[in-house]
């Protein structure tokens, strides 16, 4: 799935806490954002692997929401906040594609590493690929919670987020097309540079 659509399940997961502590509620939602998308930060090198721990997240994210609960300061409700969003963003990769630039050719059985169990968890493929167009439905109906439930510069903040969802989408395809001939004319010297699982798969 897509970053922003993680963010957006970050941010909506975050809004729990305009019903239980609303004056936390701003750090939270930043808090939930940046946990969302902080695991794909691994994209350049073992992707869905080095940053994403479906089982250790869920198990320090519960910990923190607990802390959070007894010793509730902007600290420890951010921290929660980070912690369960980068949980349900590992957790969420299982249901999408697998790890591939074409993930909507099935040709891939790797969805999100298990470092508890070490393995990989193999992808349901209710999201068919990155940018799919459920995808995008998946993250404009994310974004439908902390858009009414906040206002000003966090409204800002989802609708730009969807926007990039949109923009995405459109181009997630023919962006793999227009990588392949890139890599076919780029210098040796520049390719050396760049993450070796791309090269593979744009070759």
């Amino acid at each position: 799935m897509m970053a922003t659509t993680h963010a957006l399940a970050g941010m909506t997961l975050a809004s729990v806490t305009l019903a239980v502590a609303p004056e936390y509620a701003p750090v939270a939602l930043v808090a939930g954002a940046v946990g969302g998308a902080f695991p794909d930060l691994d994209l350049a090198g073992a992707h869905r692997k080095t940053l994403h721990f479906p089982v250790y997240y869920s198990v320090v994210a519960l910990c923190s929401v607990l802390l959070a609960a007894f010793v509730t300061t902007p600290v420890t409700v951010a921290l929660a906040a980070a912690l369960a969003a980068a949980a349900l963003h590992s957790v969420m990769d299982a249901f999408g594609g697998g790890l591939s630039l074409r993930p909507w050719e099935g040709t891939v059985d790797r969805a999100v590493y298990d470092h508890f169990n070490g393995r990989w968890i193999r992808p349901r493929r209710w999201i068919r690929y990155d940018g799919a167009p459920e995808d995008f439905a998946l993250a404009a109906g994310l974004a439908v919670v902390p858009f009414t439930a906040s206002t000003g510069r966090f409204r800002t903040v989802v609708v730009g987020l969807v926007a990039v969802s949109l923009g995405y989408a459109v181009v997630r395809k023919p962006l793999v097309d227009a990588g392949e001939r890139l890599v076919a004319v780029l210098p040796p010297a520049v390719l050396d540079r760049l993450p070796r699982r791309f090269l593979e798969e744009l070759r």
